[in-house]
């Protein structure tokens, strides 16, 4: 590859976090390469002007670095991507940007054209990240979830979201899924795991606290990450079969503990992990961590 075509084929990526958001450049033609990021810390509740300066600072700060086709930004929901707005109701952060032009609004901070910014849910850009250079390399229908202060996921079918039809809930989102009446959410995130061991245990413990506990035999614990992770796959369980995934990939701060929460995954879904029997698909964790949505964002530009 020649200096002059690397240069063409650099996309600049954004992940946009609760209270933090990477900026970073990325070579797509390169198995994904990260060639330079940088990261600060939002005010997720910041008035506007404040708000947006902050997203774009660690962009702005590489803008320079390199010719870039554009900006490809991965973004939390509620939030259209097509349209470049978001309502984000129902989460308690960025509201003074709710049902702005995001796509204008950034393009004046980085000085480029409003079509130079694109927007994919974060979620998904995780999926496709994980597709294009990870845990999915080669699934043909991958169902990719992320496991944290919610649940994100991503149909992907040859790295292409799918976020329509019978074979996948509403606009491909788990979160909406239902659990003995109740939002999964409500059962599966790290709050709600949070919530559920200080019932048993009286502590008041994070979910990695929660599961060293589970590691080192405590059986409330376990038990706690046990009922949460058989909720999940009670819940994929039909989508996976509807969709007819050949693998499925758990990323997320949640999935760091893999050793506590992959076998009563697989076992509620009927898989043994890796090579799981039969033509079930294969369940694995995420390879990428939190260069996945980066990696997703410049892959969903270059495809798009």
């Amino acid at each position: 590859m020649t200096a002059g075509t690397h240069e063409r084929a650099t996309v600049g990526v954004m992940d946009v976090g609760g209270g933090h958001v990477t900026a970073a450049l990325i070579d797509p033609t390169s198995s994904g390469e990260v060639l330079t990021e940088r990261g600060a810390a939002i005010d997720p509740h910041a008035d506007r002007d404040a708000l947006l300066d902050q997203l774009a600072g660690p962009a702005r700060a590489l803008a320079g670095s390199a010719p870039l086709v554009g900006w490809s930004i991965a973004m939390p929901g509620p939030f259209d991507a097509r349209a470049g707005t978001g309502t984000f109701a129902g989460v308690d952060k960025f509201q003074a940007i709710a049902g702005i032009d995001l796509r204008a609004a950034l393009a004046e901070r980085l000085e480029v054209a409003p079509g130079a910014v694109r927007f994919v849910n974060d979620a998904v850009a995780y999926g496709i990240g994980e597709w294009a250079c990870g845990a999915g390399v080669g699934a043909r229908r991958m169902l990719c979830i992320t496991l944290g202060t919610g649940v994100g996921s991503a149909f992907l079918r040859d790295g292409e979201e799918v976020d329509t039809g019978p074979t996948v809930p509403e606009s491909g989102e788990v979160h909406r899924l239902l659990i003995d009446g109740r939002p999964l959410e409500e059962t599966v995130s790290s709050p709600a795991i949070r919530r559920a061991d200080r019932a048993r245990s009286g502590l008041d413990r994070t979910v990695a606290e929660i599961c060293a506990a589970a590691r080192a035999g405590d059986v409330q614990a376990d038990a706690v990450m046990a009922t949460a992770m058989r909720a999940l796959s009670t819940a994929l369980l039909p989508w996976v079969d509807r969709f007819g995934v050949d693998r499925v990939v758990v990323g997320g701060s949640i999935a760091r503990s893999w050793d506590v929460i992959g076998a009563p995954l697989g076992a509620g879904l009927g898989l043994d992990g890796p090579g799981g029997p039969g033509a079930r698909p294969t369940l694995v964790p995420a390879a990428l961590g939190a260069h996945a949505p980066l990696v997703g964002a410049a892959t969903a530009w270059t495809r798009a």
